[in-house]
């Protein structure tokens, strides 16, 4: 199954590995499910787990970044016709479904939940995903 996650999802799973994003997170590790990104995507993603790695040193991130970065079905997204979500910065997410013709993505921002449909494309939170799909 191919989803995208959004930042703060995939964050949260790696550096807290409990509840639905680290369990999120461990089904990527496992092969359960495949991560579609873009390269705006990718430096996001590397960005923010760069600046929390300083306030989470137990936590190994070398591992992850590389399965991250060998195993993730990368994919240069079509620009958008106009703007979708009310922050342009979650546009990527949708840019890369349509582009990518992934149906769900996994966020618990309210830009991204409030035009979920939108091409076919469903968002779900994170606990949903998890209730309906690693369950």
């Amino acid at each position: 199954m191919k989803i995208i996650l959004d930042t703060n999802v995939l964050v949260s799973g790696i550096f807290f590995r409990s509840g639905p994003p680290g369990k999120i997170v461990i089904a990527f590790i496992e092969d359960k499910i495949e991560l579609i990104i873009t390269p705006n995507i990718l430096t996001e993603y590397i960005d923010v787990i760069k600046r929390l790695q300083h306030n989470f040193p137990d936590v190994n991130i070398d591992q992850f970044l590389n399965k991250l970065l060998r195993y993730s079905n990368i994919h240069i997204p079509n620009e958008l016709p106009f703007p979708i979500c009310r922050d342009p910065k979650d546009d990527k997410f949708i840019a890369c479904a349509i582009t990518s013709k992934t149906k769900i993505i996994v966020s618990g921002d309210k830009d991204l939940i409030d035009i979920s449909g939108y091409h076919g494309i469903e968002v779900l939170k994170p606990t949903q995903f998890v209730s309906r799909y690693l369950n």
